[in-house]
């Protein structure tokens, strides 16, 4: 082949190097790691065995944390898909000064470190925090709400951050729409909520859908955020790989429950995205 035909390659080599040292190789070390006993001697034993699969197959404490995770997972993605569609709608309408300082809001919680912006929720959702002094001072609630260590907490504070993905998915998508299809929609006596179900949001759901999978694969392996908010006792999958690892040592667990949730985000994602293609075809042919 030609130097001009191997350009391609070469341009993409560095990248291919890289997500093969970063990715590919700690996958598949996590797999192999997966089939190895554990022992309390040396933690990690020779041979290979299956058990630590059949312990989270069978084992109700780990259906419970899958349950637990992928339900604040869902609830998390549905409400950030309610706030960041609207606003991206919203924002797409602004003028250029206005949408500059509404992009700033937006993606504030992205620049501020995820421990940091935790812990500023702890002070808010504490018995003794802003949420609930405010609400007590104006006569709503008797007695403060219990909103740190569970999982409305956790859910809160992760729609916080995780919004902007939806925003900017959704935005993207709003800049390859055609103004002049709402205009032509309204001049054949199109009201807006036809405009809006029939020509605007046929046209943003691959946003949507990208945004929302977006949401559930963070939701769903999200560390620092139930860890603090949800505590030791409302655990999810992350915060009790962590402690297979690093407290229990128990490493071939650990690996097996991680790869465990990462096929299960997999699943749910192509599947979701394969059934919303689908769908659309059908309506819309």
């Amino acid at each position: 082949m030609t130097r001009r035909t191997l350009l391609p390659y070469w341009l993409a080599g560095p990248g291919l190097l890289a997500a093969l040292a970063l990715v590919a190789l700690p996958l598949i070390l996590t797999f192999a790691l997966s089939f190895s006993p554990f022992t309390s001697a040396d933690g990690v034993g020779a041979g290979l065995t299956a058990a630590n699969y059949v312990e989270i197959a069978t084992d109700d404490y780990y259906h419970e944390i899958f349950l637990r995770t992928f339900q604040m997972a869902f609830v998390v993605t549905i409400v950030c898909i309610l706030i960041g569609v609207p606003e991206a709608y919203i924002l797409g309408r602004l003028s250029p000064a206005m949408r500059a300082i509404a992009f700033v809001i937006v993606l504030g919680p992205l620049l501020i470190s995820v421990v940091v912006r935790t812990l500023g929720w702890t002070i808010l959702l504490g018995s003794e925090g802003v949420i609930n002094h405010l609400l007590i001072s104006l006569g709503l609630i008797s007695e403060p709400l219990k909103l740190m260590y569970t999982f409305t907490g956790m859910s809160i504070a992760l729609v916080h951050v995780l919004v902007p993905f939806v925003v900017l998915a959704v935005w993207t998508s709003l800049q390859k729409l055609d103004p002049a299809t709402e205009q032509a929609a309204e001049s054949l006596g199109a009201g807006p909520i036809t405009t809006l179900t029939r020509i605007i949001l046929p046209q943003v759901l691959p946003g949507v859908l990208s945004g929302g999978l977006i949401v559930f694969a963070l939701a769903s392996s999200a560390f620092a955020t139930p860890a603090i908010i949800g505590g030791r006792r409302l655990k999810v999958v992350s915060t009790t790989i962590y402690d297979e690892f690093l407290n229990y040592l128990n490493w071939p667990l650990g690996a097996a429950l991680s790869l465990v949730l990462l096929v299960i985000v997999l699943a749910v994602s192509l599947g979701v995205n394969r059934f919303v293609e689908r769908r659309f075809r059908q309506v819309f042919q």
